[in-house]
């Protein structure tokens, strides 16, 4: 997209396909309030990971946030007028979390989940972080834990073969393919759309 060619109506057709994006059934989108001083215009959603059981036996697994954001003309350090944002963190075995590649492993999953949903873009950045917590005391029974976080971000890029609007979707759903990846959930037949507007919160 040119520089100076922005219509604003235009982030709000963005917004909209972004709003009625539906994932797959285990993972639960909502609307929240974007950050208003990082561009002149920013969406976001964040996102709840559960085993897809109901009532006692639902056990959420992983969580994130996703913030796309827009400034014409760009930023310097954006390479481009859009800027998506995003942070997930999910459970992870004990065992795993010792494995001293686990941050790579993690970088690669998320370029993959990009690549994986067609998705052109540059600049990409960001932090794998590996948390692990031992219980003591009164607590000491709870099993010891351990999650990996990755904040990151990316400038999309636009062939011009698809609408803007179809194009950054495709970088929300490659988000929530790599939120499925790490909460572990088993991959949808071919063929299989994920319905989940009645849970949409």
């Amino acid at each position: 997209m040119a520089i100076g060619s922005f219509d604003p109506q235009v982030f709000e057709r963005i917004s909209a396909a972004l709003r009625a994006y539906s994932p797959r059934s285990e993972i639960i989108l909502e609307e929240v309030p974007a950050p208003q001083k990082l561009a002149a215009h920013a969406f976001a959603l964040s996102a709840d990971v559960s085993n897809g059981l109901l009532g006692d036996d639902e056990d959420e697994l992983a969580s994130g946030r996703f913030v796309l954001l827009h400034e014409p003309g760009g930023q310097d350090t954006w390479e481009g007028e859009f800027r998506a944002v995003t942070f997930v963190r999910a459970d992870v075995d004990p065992v795993m979390q010792e494995d001293p590649l686990l941050p790579e492993f993690g970088w690669n999953w998320f370029l993959e989940a990009l690549n994986t949903a067609d998705c052109n873009y540059t600049a990409a950045s960001g932090t794998v972080t590996r948390v692990a917590s031992t219980a003591f005391g009164k607590l000491s029974q709870r099993s010891d834990e351990a999650e990996m976080e990755i904040r990151a971000s990316w400038t999309p890029v636009f062939s011009g073969e698809k609408s803007i609007e179809i194009e950054l979707t495709n970088h929300l759903k490659g988000w929530c393919d790599l939120l499925a990846q790490l909460a572990v959930l088993e991959a949808l037949p071919e063929g299989v759309a994920a319905i989940t507007a009645a849970r949409r919160r």
